[in-house]
């Protein structure tokens, strides 16, 4: 494993989390809204009692989200306070999806449940063979997705499977060589997704049976070319990041590749389709990137202090992105300046003991973090942002990795 110059960081990843409940057209916080010009302000926070690595949905005045302490939160939009909560058996990495009377969780536990959104009643729950952590980075399960009256899920036992969301039966199930942990697209008939198997697959949404498979280059660090990036569909292409540092935009119907977008120092498994334009957001590049999506060309490219994995929010003239140091920024789609930032308490409390105050690294850094997992660990500390924000009306909602839900209002 490569010890990189900028600590370590070439291994983190993002299962890119998408936030629409059919196509994988949609990414990101939906349809456009009224932008937030000025930094809106926290109304209220919402503790867990460890980090949530799931980005929030909104539904109905409820918040849901699911934490690594093994609980999926109901909370009120208005007042922060819980409704109610949802137990299961493993680390919840995933967001919900609400559809009608019915909300669907990877549990994290080898289980997918269905549950009553307005009440947390469990309808049915669905056991695959088994959940699998692949190493420290495999940040995100696969989230549920519903097309046409069928749930798509992927799992770590290697399958991606299509359940009747009113029974929980099985349809079918569709095997690969690794871990599913990559969020599937849905369009015109067609399940995509990535494996850790380094394989981006094309399936019959009816039959489960495959239509093609695109093999990764692979890296000298990760051969393998897991694709640890979900797909998101538009104009005829899938778009989605592997680990061996490689942006795919493959064909939709024959799956060979029209272009790649290869990255010198790390991971950009963060992909979103918004307003027509491709958002890549990456690791150790560290910059969030505006490109056509046609050809992959740069629209331009804004550095970030730190890692991005969740994907972008948008509003209607900006994005919102997070990045692993605990801070979320408002970005001009138009020229990709920063319009303004806000930073978790826990990035204000714990920053100087790591980072100068540019945000570059402290000269001492080698010897305070010795390990990849110990970076996590501090990215932890600092309230890091994984995950994806959401805007509802006057509400910007984001998730952090120190264990809080924060509400912030314009």
């Amino acid at each position: 494993m490569k010890k990189s110059p900028v600590l370590f960081t070439c291994i983190f990843a993002l299962a890119g989390l998408v936030n629409a409940s059919n196509s994988g057209k949609i990414t990101g916080s939906g349809s456009s809204q009224n932008d937030f010009h000025k930094p809106p302000r926290i109304i209220w926070t919402f503790s867990s009692d460890t980090s949530f690595f799931a980005s929030p949905v909104t539904e109905a005045g409820v918040v849901f989200a699911g934490s690594l302490d093994s609980c999926l939160y109901a909370v009120d939009l208005e007042s922060g306070t819980e409704r109610w909560r949802f137990k299961t058996q493993g680390k919840i990495r995933s967001q919900v999806l609400v559809n009608g009377n019915r909300l669907f969780l990877n549990g994290g536990d080898g289980v997918i449940y269905c549950l009553a959104p307005a009440t947390g009643k469990l309808l049915w729950k669905f056991r695959t063979e088994g959940e699998k952590h692949y190493d420290f980075a495999d940040y995100f399960h696969s989230s549920p997705v519903i097309q046409d009256g069928v749930v798509y899920v992927g799992s770590g036992d290697s399958h991606v499977y299509a359940l009747d969301p009113e029974t929980g039966l099985l349809i079918w199930k569709f095997r690969t060589g690794g871990i599913v942990h990559s969020t599937p697209a849905i369009e015109k008939g067609t399940v995509f997704f990535g494996s850790f198997d380094g394989y981006v697959y094309a399936v019959d949404a009816r039959s489960g049976q495959m239509k093609w498979k695109f093999k990764t280059v692979g890296h000298r660090y990760f051969p393998a070319g897991e694709v640890q990036g979900s797909p998101v569909l538009f104009d005829g292409k899938v778009f989605i990041g592997a680990r061996d540092y490689n942006v795919y935009a493959l064909d939709q119907k024959k799956g060979f590749c029209h272009w790649n977008k290869a990255f010198q120092n790390g991971w950009g498994l963060s992909t979103a389709i918004l307003d027509s334009v491709l958002y890549i957001g990456t690791a150790d590049e560290r910059c969030l990137i505006s490109a056509d999506p046609a050809t992959g060309a740069e629209d331009w490219r804004i550095k970030m202090e730190f890692l991005v994995f969740g994907q972008p929010a948008e509003t209607d003239s900006l994005v919102y992105s997070g990045t692993t140091i605990g801070k979320v920024h408002a970005i001009s789609k138009k020229t990709g300046q920063k319009v303004w930032s806000f930073e978790t308490e826990s990035y204000q409390k714990y920053r100087s003991s790591y980072f100068k105050s540019d945000d570059s690294y402290r000269d001492d850094i080698y010897s305070i973090i010795h390990s990849n997992e110990h970076f996590l660990q501090v990215e932890c500390q600092l309230g890091g942002i994984f995950t994806t924000p959401v805007i509802t009306g006057d509400y910007l909602l984001v998730t952090s990795a120190n264990g809080k839900l924060y509400c912030l209002k314009r």
